[in-house]
């Protein structure tokens, strides 16, 4: 009987190939089949053994998307095959990248997996312009949460999200700015307080926006960004490197340095 092979879950970070972790680039090197999300950046693979085999199974919001059911009973076919398969996923496997589910299922059919963290893009965004997810002065604390839930009873509440005075993070929002605005007004959030939104973070073709909650969706669809993008949210976007100079509804294309 063939060895049981084994999977593990690797986070490729936010596209910036230098961002990847070494234990991340052994654990490519090591593959035998490398399955890859859509977001994660191609050169990455430069880290893989020649030969290895690469299947594409990406998965975009409002885009034609692999099915979860199909991924994982893949991993499981290659891990009983005897293979060491590496799953390679946007960011981290954990925040928002099913990796919870994936492990689950194949642990339930008695493959090993190992979890390699990756940096996500919800703390590579902020970073990129200057913006620290908590300040002493301004938040004590910040909540990563998905900009939709899976169906309406999972929908986040943004008016206790708004209640939290916490730095928001918000992923795979951008279609729904305008839903969300609202849900964090209600809540009672100022609308003056500022936001950032990060597209392509890490990237040579980052572009930012800053603005305000009030204005967000109106300055948001005159910027022309859209996903993957960041939102930001909370007084901790005063930190950004342009915000004094600039002020809200500024776009900002390319990535910010210090001077």
């Amino acid at each position: 009987m063939a060895q049981l092979g084994s999977v593990t879950l690797v986070g490729a970070g936010p596209g910036d190939p230098d961002l990847l972790t070494i234990k991340a680039a052994k654990a490519i090197a090591r593959a035998d089949v490398v399955l890859i999300d859509d977001l994660v950046n191609p050169a990455i693979l430069a880290h893989a053994a020649p030969g290895v085999r690469v299947v594409e199974v990406g998965k975009r919001g409002g885009c034609a998307s692999t099915p979860q059911a199909f991924i994982e009973r893949l991993m499981l076919a290659e891990a009983r095959a005897g293979l060491h398969v590496v799953r390679l996923k946007g960011g981290d496997p954990y925040l928002f990248g099913r990796g919870g589910e994936e492990r689950a299922y194949l642990r339930s059919h008695g493959v090993a997996v190992e979890v390699i963290p990756g940096i996500s893009s919800g703390l590579a965004a902020p970073a990129g312009i200057g913006v620290p997810l908590t300040h002493r002065g301004w938040s004590q604390g910040a909540i990563f949460v998905t900009g939709h839930g899976k169906d309406s009873a999972s929908e986040p509440n943004w008016a206790a999200l708004a209640q939290s005075k916490l730095t928001l993070v918000i992923y795979m929002g951008v279609a729904r700015v305008a839903a969300i605005q609202a849900g964090l007004l209600a809540g009672g959030m100022a609308p003056g307080t500022p936001v950032a939104v990060v597209q392509s973070a890490s990237l040579p073709a980052q572009r930012q926006l800053l603005s305000t909650l009030h204005a967000l969706p109106h300055d948001l669809l005159a910027s022309g960004l859209g996903s993957p993008s960041i939102i930001v949210v909370g007084e901790v976007v005063r930190c950004a490197d342009a915000w004094d100079n600039h002020g809200a509804g500024t776009l900002l294309a390319g990535v910010l340095r210090e001077a």
